[in-house]
């Protein structure tokens, strides 16, 4: 492996850690606010923005996006976003240490197998050659893009006009999860998209006109908005152990099976590799199915501080 792998695979443990340690900490913000309607959303945004604690960890998320836009200017989809995934196991061992989050046997089983899935999606990574794609063509990203943002915000936004939410609560992680994941997705494309005008133009003045004119910023900032609001509702009503895996590996499985593709990056030629690529995105998917099916368990106050309902969405999980 050279440098500049082992550079880049740095770069991308950096990038995982503050996003991950980032969303911890804005759980830990969220369970003292009162609770978010995401109906309102000028009133959520002045809620969150006066909160210090809430903006450090914001913070941390905006440094861990920087990183993410560095490193794929030099590093393949299939190389960068295993590492980032990696960012679960980070988040399974805050939830404990930090949120003191417990969890049941199936769903600390189901748990356990999404952190499988970032294993399999590492080892499956492509061998020497593979290059950093930075071109694709906007038809087609357009093509993918609109309909997986579509669907992202109707997924996501599905928990919060739930009439019983007691009865629906255990699905409500997964929507949440998997919605913000194909919004997050979609802005992961965007972000590649702009990594090629770091390299395909030269000076700041040059790169700051490259990106403001590029419509992948825009895509950028809405669906990253769309998500974070969504995510935040998510956060604050369920356990981050859950909905944050789930968001994690649907985007990432996402973000590899699009990104590879839209940019024109070779797949790993070994079919040994290619079937733990595959077999990651079944387990992932077959993870997601058993977790929604969990029926709802009873959590003490003392696990989860904080208010006790969400507008459109009340129960906790």
């Amino acid at each position: 492996m050279s440098a500049g792998s082992y550079a880049g695979i740095a770069l991308s443990l950096l990038s995982a850690t503050a996003y991950n340690a980032g969303l911890i900490q804005e759980k830990r913000a969220l369970g003292r606010m009162p609770a978010l309607d995401i109906r309102r959303v000028p009133r959520v945004i002045a809620t969150l923005l006066a909160d210090p604690a809430w903006l450090a960890g914001f913070a941390l998320m905006l440094l861990g996006l920087a990183c993410q836009i560095v490193v794929l200017t030099f590093e393949p989809v299939s190389v960068v976003q295993p590492v980032l995934a990696s960012g679960v196991v980070l988040v399974l061992v805050l939830s404990r240490l930090v949120l003191r989050e417990r969890l049941g046997a199936v769903e600390t089983w189901c748990v356990a197998a999404m952190a499988a899935c970032v294993v399999l999606l590492a080892a499956s990574t492509g061998g020497r050659g593979t290059g950093a794609g930075h071109h694709a063509n906007p038809g087609w990203m357009a093509a993918v893009m609109i309909p997986s943002a579509v669907i992202g915000l109707l997924v996501a936004a599905s928990p919060l006009r739930g009439r019983s939410p007691g009865r629906r609560a255990p699905a409500a992680a997964i929507c949440f999860g998997v919605g913000t994941g194909l919004l997050y997705g979609v802005a992961a494309l965007a972000i590649k998209a702009l990594s090629g005008i770091l390299v395909g133009h030269h000076g700041a003045a040059g790169i700051a006109a490259g990106v403001v004119s590029s419509p992948y910023l825009y895509v950028l900032v809405g669906c990253s908005a769309a998500a974070m609001l969504l995510y935040q509702a998510g956060l604050q009503s369920c356990r981050a152990s859950i909905l944050i895996p789930a968001s994690n590996v649907t985007g990432s499985v996402y973000f590899m099976i699009a990104g590879t593709w839209l940019f024109h990056e070779h797949l790993p030629a070994s079919p040994g590799k290619l079937g733990l690529r595959l077999a990651a995105i079944v387990v992932a998917g077959l993870v997601l199915i058993t977790l929604s099916r969990q029926a709802p368990r009873p959590v003490s106050d003392e696990a989860l501080p904080g208010p006790a309902t969400v507008p459109g969405y009340a129960g906790r999980q």
